[in-house]
């Protein structure tokens, strides 16, 4: 929200329109799911066949792809040259958005859920959509300004999820490989040190920069960005293929927007 507060009328109102389009998107969905008794059977039973992990890295995909619209939306328009990630897969999600639902039910009045077989669920969650989820003043049918306050209170909820499903830090994550091949070859001015091997970076020799415009030797930072994706000076995120750090990669960035995050991590 901070990061929201800082953009000028007519890009507030651009990403109003985008964050209202997806809403709107998501809505559909969930109106078609539980207008079609085939449809809701068919998601629930491949919902039900994903183990808690796999159900952690759907609820995941599904916010890194809210996460990466959001970002794009925010870049200005010389920033943006690039268009955001290709959307999620349909039955994907349809499979997230029922069960963000059903926990929501669950977490509203979990004897709704617990009380009663899955041929009911379909009604119960209707039933409960029909007053609360699916309201028009919640789903982009209302304001700029509501619309971007219910996708934070979105992403918070699945954020929450995530780390709630996917336990602990784990291990560290390699950068992405194509995030590595991108990175650029600049010539080094002569007299600085890499900060990894601690050996001057001759002048005139072909050196790496990362995005944060720190140098280093070729082969110190691809053998650094094997083990993680972090920068070794200033510990700035590259892009990894492990969902959860690149959720947090995201956040960080749109954080930073409105100045809500200092040293590599959200406040």
């Amino acid at each position: 929200m901070a990061a929201l507060s800082t953009l000028s009328p007519p890009h507030h109102s651009h990403l109003s329109d985008s964050i209202s389009a997806l809403l709107r998107r998501h809505l559909g969905r969930l109106v078609s799911l539980l207008s079609s008794p085939a449809l809701f059977a068919v998601t629930l039973r491949h919902l039900q066949s994903l183990s808690l992990h796999h159900k952690c890295l759907l609820i995941a995909r599904h916010l890194l792809s809210s996460l990466t619209i959001l970002r794009h939306a925010l870049l200005s328009p010389s920033e943006a040259a690039q268009p955001p990630a290709a959307r999620m897969k349909l039955r994907d999600l349809d499979a997230a958005l029922l069960l963000l639902l059903l926990c929501e039910l669950h977490h509203h009045d979990r004897r709704h859920l617990l009380d009663a077989p899955p041929s009911r669920w379909r009604a119960l969650l209707a039933a409960y959509a029909s007053s609360a989820v699916l309201r028009l003043s919640s789903f982009g049918g209302c304001s700029g300004g509501e619309a971007l306050v219910q996708f934070a209170e979105s992403v918070r909820r699945c954020w929450d999820l995530v780390r709630v499903m996917g336990g602990g830090e784990g291990r560290a994550a390699a950068a992405a490989a194509a995030a590595v091949v991108a990175l650029p070859s600049v010539s080094a001015g002569g007299g600085e040190e890499c900060a990894i091997c601690r050996e001057e970076m001759r002048e005139g020799r072909d050196v790496c920069e990362l995005p944060c415009n720190h140098l280093f030797h070729w082969i110190c930072i691809l053998r650094w960005l094997e083990k993680t994706h972090t920068c070794p000076c200033c510990r700035r995120r590259l892009p990894t293929d492990d969902l959860r750090r690149e959720i947090e990669r995201l956040l960080e960035e749109i954080a930073v927007i409105g100045g809500g995050c200092e040293h590599g991590r959200i406040q």
